[in-house]
């Protein structure tokens, strides 16, 4: 019975035209899509039962053996076989051939559910000790990774009877003529290990990094990419990074804040600290503790200067500036409710006496004296005769 099922099947797949097997191949395909996301939003599911080492195997095996038979169905509806045939017969393997590549995908397929299991335990050991973040996870995973399959392909090359000296040879050779060509970036690349690992910053931190300052949105093993309070998108190349000063402003969890305000030489210079110290401890964004203090910063041009300075927790540049703009307000308020002058900026001009006289372009002091001692009420007749008398020397 199951043989002629299995003939009808054959004679049916013989006779289908070219539109029913890309109907076949499109609906296989689909198909097989489908199962792909369900087995994918079923993880949630499985892993309240199962652990997570065991979850992932479970569905890669479920995809994988799915996707064998999709494989299968499109190469019997396309008529295939005969290609596969041909292909063997071709390559007509002895049996040590067909074990060391069944060995060969053990290796590969242990390799891959190594680093799986490898995934799982450093997912694990952050989340219990908190040691990297979840940039790092992914690095370290990717790091691991790199080395496992390293490992496995050269067991498989060991099965293969390859020696693998010679290719570490040419590979040699190769790295040295690369690393010539490319010594900047390769450097950039061994910076981004030193930043990802040595963890001056993380992702969301607000940073000055040289000139540039903003909030972290990315790190690679390239570059540093931070968003500025201009919503401008900057990258810098990791060696930068790496020989440049950095300011993390995020990483104690709150950042101090400085504002400067100068206050008359006249006033009472403890009662003016008294009021702002006063004025900032009833604002909003500022945190209560530590508690807002003022400090005489020094003696200015034509104030003393108080420094007030105060706190913010979860910093950023918005929250900065409305702490700021708080600050200031209530500051500018009490002291006016006071009678605190806030002085304008003031020059104090004066000449010291000399023998002689200060000369200006060319005027003598007596003459400018003079000048000024002249009423603006005299006549024109006095004026006139003081030119005709100025005319009368000179013509002698």
């Amino acid at each position: 019975m199951i043989g002629v099922d299995a003939l009808r099947n054959a004679i049916w797949l013989a006779t289908m035209s070219t539109a029913a097997r890309l109907l076949a191949t499109l609906l296989a395909l689909v198909v097989l899509a489908a199962v792909v996301v369900g087995v994918r939003r079923a993880g949630p599911w499985l892993k309240q039962y199962v652990d997570d080492t065991v979850a992932e195997p479970i569905q890669g095996g479920i995809v994988a053996l799915w996707t064998a038979v999709t494989t299968l169905f499109l190469v019997a509806v396309w008529r295939a076989g005969w290609l596969l045939s041909q292909g063997l017969a071709q390559i007509n393997p002895s049996r040590q051939d067909i074990v060391a590549a069944a060995l060969s995908v053990a290796v590969l397929v242990a390799a891959y559910a190594l680093t799986r299991l490898s995934k799982n335990s450093i997912r694990r050991l952050s989340k219990e000790r908190g040691a990297i973040s979840d940039h790092q996870q992914e690095i370290a995973h990717h790091l691991v990774q790199i080395v496992i399959f390293g490992m496995a392909v050269l067991v498989v090359l060991g099965i293969w009877r390859v020696d693998p000296g010679q290719l570490l040879l040419g590979a040699g050779a190769a790295g040295v003529v690369l690393g010539l060509a490319a010594r900047q970036t390769l450097g950039a690349v061994l910076a981004g290990f030193v930043v990802l690992f040595s963890r001056p910053f993380d992702l969301g931190d607000w940073v000055v990094i040289g000139d540039e300052e903003g909030i972290v949105t990315d790190i690679s093993v390239f570059n540093t990419r931070i968003r500025t309070f201009d919503d401008e998108y900057v990258m810098i190349p990791n060696d930068i990074v790496t020989a440049t000063e950095i300011r993390n402003r995020s990483r104690k969890g709150r950042l101090r804040i400085e504002t400067d305000v100068g206050v008359d030489y006249d006033t009472d210079v403890e009662h003016a600290m008294e009021v702002a110290a006063e004025a900032m401890a009833e604002t909003e964004t500022p945190m209560e503790r530590p508690d807002p203090n003022v400090v005489l910063a020094e003696f200015g041009g034509s104030s003393v200067l108080l420094r007030l300075r105060y706190y913010i927790d979860n910093p950023s540049a918005r929250k900065m500036w409305k702490a700021r703009t708080e600050v200031i307000a209530a500051v500018k308020e009490a002291f006016a409710r006071e009678g605190i002058k806030i002085p304008f900026p003031q020059r104090e001009l004066s000449g010291r006496p000399e023998a002689g006289g200060l000369a200006v372009s060319g005027v003598s002091a007596s003459d400018v004296t003079d000048d000024e001692d002249e009423s603006p009420e005299a006549t024109d007749d006095d004026r006139i005769e003081r030119e005709d008398a100025a005319d009368s020397e000179g013509d002698e």
